[in-house]
């Protein structure tokens, strides 16, 4: 279907400008005057030469920045009184994402022919997940779309930067590791035979950390391409096992059990766990409903499993602090700060003030793991190239006291 580029004014004035497909000129300008827009000028998209590579993995991801920016703009529509199809066509002609672009499309064409927005946005999983689905319906039913799209953007933005601080926090430790592993091999299989084919020359008995060093020159050399493939076949396998429910069920046990990775694992899944629940209740989601949205989108099989036992205990008529004390996932401060929320009938409020916590208590973690892994790496690299250094030196020192002698 063609595109036409178009420029108009709102009602109140404002310049607006976007790309529409439609069959023909005229559609388009009765659809902007349909809603509201004058001094319409309308341009056919020029076509260029084009072809279309394979596509591997399956188009442009949806990202969240994008995500948040959408929800904030519907957001201020909605509540600025524009129609809700008008705020997606305008929406997803300004997408600069194509695939994010097609879905907004796609999600227009779902309510215009009667479905309601959340069922609409329920069609496009990989764009729009349960959590964002379930308070939209919310917010449709309680007549406040545009107060749940506002916390909708403000949860994504917080999750957005909770991971960010995660990813953060790897990246310069894998960074170094990295350079240690590039260094150390290039220095094993290319330098160290050079130094080792000099000393046969020289004779005389090597010293000892100059033969290991040698002789593990010699292993790698020889089998570089064995241990490159068994690498990869020990992370298939460690991936195959993770696919497998038990052996999720191990891995994750273990990482919230690790002595520096565990306790942050531990606080994040307790931030988003409360931020995630505490959105939802906030926003009117019933509490089962939210307990079970929450599990799935846990990130580790422990407290996946906790969540279900809490919901499970929850439809047997139990307080929810009760069971959250006994799956043991969950500190006590947490139980405790939930039910003096349920007690007092705060428990959104409860919920969103133990994410804050522990958004902070991430940070501080966060800050604490870098701080103390910073001086460890500088170690381990400094003593692994240094020691490879002074092993190839030791022989010439030998000689050169033999010499002077």
């Amino acid at each position: 279907m063609p595109k036409f580029n178009w420029e108009a004014r709102t009602r109140t004035g404002g310049a607006q400008k976007g790309v529409i497909e439609a069959a023909t000129v005229d559609i388009v300008e009765a659809q902007l005057k349909k809603y509201g827009f004058s001094n319409i000028k309308i341009k056919a998209e020029a076509k260029g030469l084009s072809f279309k590579l394979p596509s591997f993995g399956g188009g442009k991801k949806i990202d969240e920045k994008d995500l948040v920016i959408f929800t904030r703009q519907f957001s201020t529509m909605i509540d600025s009184g524009l129609p809700l199809v008008q705020c997606l066509e305008i929406l997803a002609s300004q997408q600069e994402n194509k695939a994010f672009q097609e879905i907004l499309y796609k999600v227009k064409e779902s309510v215009e022919s009667g479905s309601t927005f959340a069922d609409a946005l329920g069609k496009h999983p990989k764009a729009f997940d349960q959590l964002f689905v379930n308070l939209v319906a919310a917010g449709e039913i309680g007549g406040i779309l545009d107060t749940i799209l506002t916390r909708l953007a403000a949860y994504i933005e917080k999750s957005m930067k909770l991971k960010k601080q995660i990813k953060g926090a790897m990246v310069y430790p894998i960074t170094i590791m990295s350079i240690a592993v590039v260094v150390v091999g290039v220095i094993l299989v290319f330098v160290i035979p050079t130094f080792a084919k000099m000393f046969t020359e020289f004779g005389g008995e090597l010293p000892a950390p100059t033969r290991f060093v040698i002789a593990l020159s010699n292993f790698l050399v020889k089998y570089i391409v064995v241990l490159i493939a068994g690498f990869y076949a020990i992370v298939w396998a460690i991936k195959k096992y993770y696919s497998t429910p038990l052996g999720q069920k191990n891995i994750d046990r273990m990482a919230l059990k690790a002595p520096i990775v565990g306790p942050l694992i531990r606080k994040v899944s307790v931030a988003k766990f409360t931020r995630t629940l505490g959105t939802m209740v906030s926003s009117g989601v019933p509490i089962m409903d939210g307990l079970e949205i929450v599990a799935k989108t846990a990130g580790n099989k422990i407290v996946e499993e906790a969540i279900y036992s809490v919901r499970q205990a929850i439809s047997e008529g139990k307080t929810m602090a009760e069971p959250l004390a006994s799956c043991g996932v969950f500190p006590p401060m947490v139980v405790q700060m939930i039910a003096v929320g349920e007690a007092t009938g705060a428990m959104d409020a409860m919920l969103n003030k133990i994410a804050d916590f522990y958004d902070d208590e991430v940070d501080d973690a966060v800050g604490a793991m870098t701080a103390m892994m910073e001086p460890l790496l500088m170690v381990f690299l400094g003593t692994t190239v240094g020691g490879l250094v002074v092993a190839m030196y030791l022989p010439i020192f030998k000689l050169a006291g033999a010499v002077g002698g």
